[in-house]
């Protein structure tokens, strides 16, 4: 059985993130997940505006030069971005917004005034992580290899002493069983 506290304020999260995150807006009605701009190309079944609101690299430039992302990002040789007006759309309904960023992006909202909750998810060890990957087939050898350093150093850097209020494994795959691994709160 899965239980989640209530929280009034917007909760990052990072690192195998999809299933846990699924299941959590599934479950609680005031939760909204905010899908971040992004250059890359939609994989297989992917909608836009879902999964992520996919755009040119020239609007997203634009877009970065005119201040209207939260935090913003470069990974794989694609952009992704948290859109300040979206976030503010998703707040005005009273809903609570789940941000899927980056240890870049975390580090950039630990700059604003939004103070949110930051969780980072992470599978048991970086041998599952890969075996997930593989087996969703949507990347190349050169875009898993680079998702896996990625992955590794997201992991190295949330040991880090105050980054994250919490840190969850999901030790299970495509299901609803996860543990705490600790918090502050």
């Amino acid at each position: 059985q899965n239980s989640f506290h209530y929280v009034d304020k917007p909760v990052l999260s990072r690192v195998g993130q999809s299933t846990i995150l699924d299941i959590l807006i599934r479950e609680n009605v005031s939760f909204f997940f905010y899908s971040s701009d992004t250059t890359r190309n939609p994989r297989p079944g992917e909608v836009n505006g879902k999964e992520y609101h996919f755009v040119t690299r020239e609007a997203m430039q634009t877009r970065i030069e005119n201040g209207d992302f939260i935090e913003h990002t470069e990974f794989s040789g694609n952009m992704y971005g948290t859109s300040k007006e979206a976030f503010q759309d998703v707040q005005a309904k009273n809903l609570i917004c789940i941000l899927d960023i980056d240890m870049q992006g975390v580090r950039s909202i630990k700059r604003t005034d939004l103070n949110p909750i930051y969780i980072s998810i992470q599978p048991p060890s970086m041998e599952v992580l890969e075996h997930r990957l593989r087996d969703r087939k949507t990347e190349s050898e050169e875009s898993l290899q680079k998702r896996l350093r990625a992955a590794r150093e997201d992991m190295e850097i949330s040991k880090e002493q105050g980054l994250f209020d919490t840190v969850i494994v999901n030790d299970k795959f495509g299901g609803s069983s996860w543990a705490v691994k600790g918090s502050s709160s």
